[in-house]
């Protein structure tokens, strides 16, 4: 996997995070750059973490299923962008104004189930994972604490287009991986 295709992934993934992010700057009066830290923090970290779990699951059963794994990868990506996609539809909740670690911790982990499934498909591609799980984690991060930012500035207006994008991004990766192992390019 080249880097531009690890950053259009790690785009990709971090859209989830960016539009949890819009909505939890909706949520503060007073935008503060701890908030956007701490929201980065947790969506970045989560997001590096959660590949690595995969990774290491799909390695642990690799032998098995690795005659199928390019389907495995377009499967699983294009059941999460589809599912980023349908959840752009969604009317979007308020969601609480704290930032304390009962707040952020479920956020996290639920926006991170994907990552954890990407992980599972990088167990079956050539990729480095250190590498992968750094520009996942910096670019989530990235997009998280701007999310809050925007949130407060532009409100639900983007939350909605930023899942759409995330979701036709990992669909696209999904396809590609399949052409490429199919002899495709």
């Amino acid at each position: 996997m080249s880097f531009l295709e690890m950053l259009i992934l790690a785009i990709g993934l971090a859209m989830d995070a960016f539009a949890i992010s819009i909505c939890k700057g909706l949520s503060v009066e007073k935008i503060e750059v701890k908030h956007m830290a701490i929201t980065g923090l947790w969506s970045g970290g989560f997001q590096a973490f959660m590949p690595l779990l995969g990774y290491w699951l799909g390695s642990s059963f690799r032998e098995f299923v690795e005659k199928i794994d390019h389907w495995i990868g377009f499967i699983l990506l294009s059941i999460i962008g589809f599912h980023m996609i349908q959840e752009s539809k969604e009317e979007i909740k308020k969601l609480d104004a704290s930032f304390a670690p009962r707040v952020m911790l479920p956020l996290a982990l639920a926006d991170s189930i994907d990552a954890l499934a990407a992980g599972v498909t990088f167990a079956f591609t050539e990729v480095n994972i250190a590498i992968v799980i750094l520009i996942i984690g910096i670019t989530t991060f990235v997009f998280a604490a701007a999310g809050v930012k925007l949130g407060s500035k532009f409100g639900e207006k983007y939350k909605s287009k930023a899942e759409v994008l995330g979701g036709a991004i990992l669909i696209a990766m999904g396809a590609l991986m399949l052409i490429k192992d199919l002899g495709g390019l």
